[in-house]
């Protein structure tokens, strides 16, 4: 068993009892700490009351929608989310990822997946963890936060979502260097790149929108067309 498993809570929002119990029991044999909820309502409550690592959060909900609720979660909550939903074409996909998704698994799926999709999001943890101490920093005083996920600059904290903290983080940590698309998919966002799929782009757009809300002008994450993108800092 993965050593970091024990470290994981992991809060399930699934209204399909069968499905919550069964993912509910899997999850807790393999050595997660499990929490089912069936009623989108009580996810705020339940966040704040309570330290979760990851939430697993199905779209279509009786009382709520979790893509609405995932929004909600976004504002005042980092923790990794995996959507899963019968709703799975790729314009389904996007929108999950744009509304803040760490990962989106589409129904039906099998646990042997759900494992996969969770020790990714699970190596990143661990590496945040660790690396608690040594945050880097980039020019003109952005701090990166590894465990809050999140990067500040004088006071003003830019609430970047996970996925968009770690395309930033990787981007600094190869400062002046273009990172191709196949990279940046497979390192901060976990899958494999397709040439269809629009949602880093939206990420990279979302990143410099929220920079440029706190004033942080240092340095500007730029496109290199038909490559990737690249952290330019003023004395790269």
């Amino acid at each position: 068993m993965n050593s970091f498993v024990s470290l994981l809570n992991i809060l399930v929002v699934e209204d399909d009892p069968v499905l919550g119990m069964h993912l509910q029991a899997q999850l807790s044999a393999r050595g997660y700490a499990v929490v089912l909820c069936s009623d989108a309502c009580r996810v705020a409550t339940l966040l704040k009351e309570q330290v979760f690592d990851l939430v697993v959060l199905d779209i279509l909900l009786p009382n709520g929608n979790g893509l609405h609720l995932l929004e909600q979660i976004r504002s005042y909550s980092a923790v990794p989310v995996i959507l899963v939903s019968a709703l799975g074409s790729e314009s389904d996909r996007i929108v999950g990822f744009q509304k803040g998704a760490d990962d989106y698994l589409p129904k039906p799926f099998s646990m042997a997946e759900l494992d996969v999709r969770i020790g990714a999001l699970l190596r990143r943890i661990a590496f945040e963890r660790s690396a608690m101490e040594t945050a880097p920093t980039v020019q003109g005083e952005l701090y990166f936060d590894l465990i809050r996920t999140d990067v500040v600059y004088k006071g003003q904290w830019a609430e970047l979502t996970t996925t968009e903290f770690r395309i930033l983080e990787l981007l600094n940590r190869h400062a002046g260097e273009v990172l191709s698309k196949p990279v940046l998919y497979q390192e901060a966002l976990q899958r494999a790149y397709s040439r269809y799929d629009r949602s880093l782009d939206m990420h990279v757009s979302h990143i410099r929108r929220k920079l440029q809300s706190i004033d942080y002008s240092a340095c500007e994450v730029r496109t290199a067309w038909g490559k990737g993108y690249v952290l330019v800092c003023s004395s790269s």
